[in-house]
């Protein structure tokens, strides 16, 4: 890495350095990280995940993802709207996810602020695109120093406290940035990244909501 972010594989190919080149991980960067997404299942899923994240790493997340889904009714938020007492206790009986109570109960209570949103604006995904920082906000060159520098932006910051007033949990503004930086609100593969052309036209292309 020396500093650069950088690691090669052992297929030739440069990419970001987190994903440590274990097999899932280096999938998951691959061919979804930074890959841009309107659907609203998927990024209702991903914001839930990235609060039950915190204070853990994302590869443990990601190895229990399939878990969390069969628990969560999918991430269909209509149905975990619905979830009670006896569904958070499920839960906690759950050795497949991580058995947080406060997270258990934030995804719920999100579930039901989501399809408030969803009334709102329409989508999901109206609502988080119509927050995509604008090319003044990103950095002129996105490389390690920037990244590691940056744990959360003036969007994400902005996402956040608006979610919190919603009545959202968990969405502070370090995993309210994760979840951009997922989703592909921003392209934050460093330079030198071969995903980063592949992604950047991926969002050139896309047609926002």
């Amino acid at each position: 890495m020396a500093g650069t972010g950088i690691i090669t594989g052992e297929d030739g190919k440069d990419r970001c350095f987190w994903h440590g080149n274990l097999p899932e991980y280096q999938r998951y960067h691959d061919q979804e990280w930074g890959r841009p997404v309107i659907d609203d299942i998927r990024l209702f899923e991903k914001i839930c995940l990235e609060g039950f994240q915190s204070g853990l790493s994302w590869l443990t997340i990601l190895r229990k993802r399939e878990n969390f889904r069969a628990a969560f009714a999918g991430f269909d938020f209509e149905k975990v709207a619905k979830f009670g007492e006896a569904d958070i206790e499920r839960c906690l009986g759950d050795a497949g996810i991580i058995r947080h109570r406060g997270k258990i109960v934030s995804t719920i209570n999100n579930a039901r602020h989501a399809i408030e949103l969803r009334q709102e604006f329409g989508s999901l995904a109206r609502y988080f695109w119509s927050h995509e920082p604008a090319a003044a906000e990103r950095p002129a060159l996105v490389d390690y120093p920037t990244i590691a520098a940056n744990p959360t932006t003036p969007a994400s910051v902005r996402i956040s406290k608006d979610l919190k007033k919603r009545g959202w949990t968990f969405v502070g503004p370090t995993t309210v940035y994760a979840f951009m930086q997922a989703m592909g609100l921003v392209n934050d593969h460093i330079e030198g990244c071969y995903c980063r052309k592949e992604v950047e036209a991926m969002r050139n292309a896309l047609v926002r909501p």
